[in-house]
């Protein structure tokens, strides 16, 4: 059984993703209001005693009722895992915001200067083909907006390793252009849009496009 670790910051669902994360796992531990991305999981790595590996969920989350947490096929403990996550307002499921199965060696050391951090921290990447969760990341209008500007910038610079190209492109043109009609669906497009004009324009300044986890510039941007 592994460590499951819940990392909220600022998310205004967070405290009822917890309750009912809890109801099911009690034996969850919640990590709250590290300022941080990497600093985050740095320090959830160092709670995670149980094993080589923990998981993790994020603030905005709904995990599936039938989804267990259960230890993937052949486990590797070089390899981070991601789970899907289903987007609620453009209706995209694939990793982003998904459920995190990661090793707590490399986990501990993640440096600042890696963006896409769950995609580099470790040797190996493994997508799993299990949606997990809902991000229900369109809570107000920034959180939507951080959300929707830091995963495009991401898409239109093209730093995730081993992405597949047509697939990234098709992703982007979801993110920048499907979803209006549903809560905080104008505020979704225009952080999309924005991430993949900031994205594009930074492609090779790796410092800018790391502003991105710096959760107080996102402020001062949005």
């Amino acid at each position: 059984m592994f460590d499951i670790v819940f990392i909220s910051y600022n998310e205004p669902n967070a405290d009822d993703n917890w309750k009912s994360l809890i109801s099911r796992f009690p034996y969850a531990r919640r990590l709250h209001g590290v300022n941080g991305i990497h600093q985050a999981h740095r320090t959830a790595a160092k709670w995670s005693t149980i094993s080589s590996m923990f998981w993790v969920v994020d603030g905005d989350t709904e995990v599936l009722e039938d989804f267990d947490f259960k230890e993937p096929d052949g486990l590797w403990d070089q390899s981070v895992y991601v789970y899907q996550s289903h987007n609620p307002i453009n209706g995209l499921t694939y990793g982003n915001g998904g459920i995190k199965l990661l090793p707590r060696y490399y986990a501990s050391k993640i440096t600042p200067d890696l963006i896409d951090m769950t995609t580099s921290m470790a040797p190996h990447f493994t997508a799993v083909d299990i949606i997990a969760g809902v991000t229900r990341f369109n809570t107000d209008p920034f959180n939507t907006w951080r959300s929707a500007f830091r995963e495009c910038v991401k898409l239109s610079s093209k730093i995730i390793d081993n992405q597949i190209d047509p697939e990234t492109e098709e992703r982007l043109d979801t993110w920048c252009n499907i979803g209006k009609e549903h809560p905080y669906g104008e505020w979704c497009i225009k952080g999309a849009r924005e991430g993949r004009d900031y994205g594009l324009k930074n492609q090779n300044n790796r410092d800018n496009l790391n502003k991105i986890n710096d959760f107080d510039w996102l402020k001062n941007c949005f």
